[in-house]
């Protein structure tokens, strides 16, 4: 039933987008879906492939 898709930035790691996974699947649970049926979908995007504001991640956050 539902798909969740989160972009994250690369280096996110496993650790935390199964945090993510698990927190939002219950989310869909406490709302009656079955956990089953809910499928979260981590992506990880190097943030030079990420634009904001007309600039790449990796420049304008170049400390984070």
């Amino acid at each position: 039933m539902p798909i969740v898709q989160v972009d994250v930035w690369k280096g996110f790691g496993e650790e935390k987008a199964k945090t993510v996974i698990q927190n939002i699947t219950k989310v869909f649970v406490d709302l009656g879906i079955p956990e089953q049926a809910v499928e979260v979908i981590v992506n990880e995007i190097p943030k030079s492939h990420w634009g904001i504001g007309g600039e790449p991640a990796s420049e304008k956050f170049k400390n984070i």
